[in-house]
C-alpha cells in the first residue's frame, strides 16, 4: 500500500483567495488553513494537503523579484517533505511569476503547478474550485512511484501548460491563458489526459538548487511605427540598465535606418544585452530571414526565438543574476534551459 502524496498549497494572494464577508458583503482574503473545511471536495483526493500563505497576501500587480525569491524559498524549505506544490497567485502576472520560478528552480524533479482564477472562490460561478482541485490532482499524479509532472506548469480552465510558454490573453474569459508555441501538457475533461510526449523528463539525480539572484535592471521596449529615436535613446541611457527586451515586428523585424541601428549597436558595445522578441503571441524570431532583421543579427542582437515576452524577461533576469561572461550569456540565452524554446 502506497502512502498518500503530500501536497503543499502556497497562497501569495490574488482573486482565487477571496470570499465575501457575510456582514459587510466586501471581499476578504480566504483562510487557507481551513481549506478542507471550506472545500470539502478536496477530501476525495487521495493526498494529504497542507497550506502556507504569505503573511500579507498581495495583488499580483505588486509582484517583484523579492516575492519570487519568497515563493522559491517556501518551496525549498518544504521540498523534501512534500511530493508536489500548488502555487496560487493573481492571474494578471502569473505568466511572469511562473516563468521566473521555472528558471530559479534548477534540477527540479517534482511538480510545481501555478493556478488562480478569474472569479473569487466564494462566488457561485467561480472557476476557482475546478482550477484548484485539478491542480492538486495533477501535482499528486504519479506513475511507477514517480511524479508524472516534474516541471513548473500553469493550469487554467481544463488545460495544463508549461509555465514559461504561457501568456495571459483575456481579462474576461475563464480560458484566460494560451501557449501558442507549445502544446498543452495535459487536458482535463471526463478524464485527466497527460500528453506524455511533451513533458520534461528529469535526466539527473542532483539536489534542487534555488537561484535567488535575479537582476531587475532591465527594460522592455515595444516598437511601434513612428517610435521616436529620442525615446529609445533616453531609455538606453538610463543609468544601470543591463538588458533590454526589444519587442519587434513579425519574425523579429525592426527599422533598418542608420540612426536606429547605430543606437542599438552603441548600447551593445557598452555591454547592454539586447534581446529580440516578437510582438506576435505566436511564432518565432528568425534573425536574418528578412532584410529588416539582418543588421540586428550582424551587430549582436540576441535571438529569443519562440520565447514569450514573459519568459524572455524572466530568463534575462536569471542569467544576469548568475553573472556569466558575455559569450556564455549569448550561448545560454539562445538555447533551451527549461523547455522555454522549441528545439528545431
Amino acid at each position: 500500500m502506497t502512502s498518500k502524496r503530500k501536497i503543499l498549497i502556497i497562497y501569495t494572494g490574488g482573486t482565487i483567495g477571496m470570499v465575501k464577508d457575510h456582514s459587510s458583503k466586501a471581499l476578504k482574503a480566504f483562510d487557507f488553513s481551513q481549506i478542507l473545511e471550506n472545500i470539502p471536495e478536496l477530501k476525495q483526493l487521495d493526498c494529504d494537503i497542507t497550506s502556507l500563505s504569505f503573511d500579507d497576501p498581495i495583488d499580483s500587480s505588486n509582484m517583484n523579484t523579492q516575492y519570487y525569491v519568497q515563493i522559491a524559498e517556501m518551496i525549498e524549505q518544504n521540498y523534501e517533505q512534500h511530493d508536489g506544490f500548488v502555487v496560487l497567485t493573481g492571474s494578471d502576472t502569473m505568466s511572469y511569476i511562473s516563468s521566473a520560478i521555472s528558471f530559479m528552480l534548477e534540477y527540479l524533479a517534482k511538480p510545481v503547478i501555478f493556478t488562480g482564477s478569474q472569479l473569487p472562490i466564494g462566488y457561485l460561478r467561480t472557476d476557482a474550485k475546478e482550477n484548484l482541485i485539478t491542480s492538486i490532482e495533477i501535482a499528486s499524479a504519479h506513475r511507477d512511484g514517480l511524479p508524472i509532472i516534474s516541471e513548473v506548469c500553469l493550469y487554467f480552465e481544463y488545460k495544463l501548460y508549461r509555465a514559461n510558454r504561457t501568456t495571459k490573453l483575456s481579462a474576461e474569459q475563464f480560458e484566460a491563458f494560451a501557449s501558442m508555441n507549445y502544446p498543452p501538457l495535459a487536458e482535463s475533461g471526463v478524464h485527466l489526459n497527460f500528453n506524455q510526449d511533451f513533458l520534461e523528463v528529469p535526466t539527473h539525480t542532483k539536489k534542487l538548487i534555488i537561484r535567488k539572484n535575479l537582476c531587475s535592471d532591465i527594460v522592455i521596449i515595444k516598437l511601434f511605427p513612428g517610435i521616436s529615436i529620442k525615446v529609445i535613446e533616453s531609455i538606453l541611457n538610463v543609468k544601470g540598465i543591463k538588458g533590454v527586451i526589444l519587442e519587434t515586428y513579425g519574425a523579429g523585424n525592426a527599422p533598418n535606418n542608420e540612426e536606429f541601428i547605430k543606437l542599438i549597436s552603441k548600447a551593445i558595445g557598452e555591454g547592454i544585452y539586447i534581446i529580440n522578441v516578437t510582438q506576435c503571441v505566436g511564432g518565432s524570431v528568425l534573425l536574418g530571414h528578412y532584410e529588416t532583421s539582418s543588421q540586428l543579427k550582424e551587430i549582436g542582437v540576441i535571438d529569443a526565438k519562440d520565447m514569450t515576452t514573459e519568459s524572455a524577461t524572466a530568463k534575462l533576469m536569471y542569467l544576469l543574476g548568475i553573472g556569466i561572461k558575455k559569450d556564455e550569456f549569448v550561448l545560454y540565452y539562445e538555447q533551451s534551459l527549461r523547455g522555454e524554446i522549441t528545439n528545431k
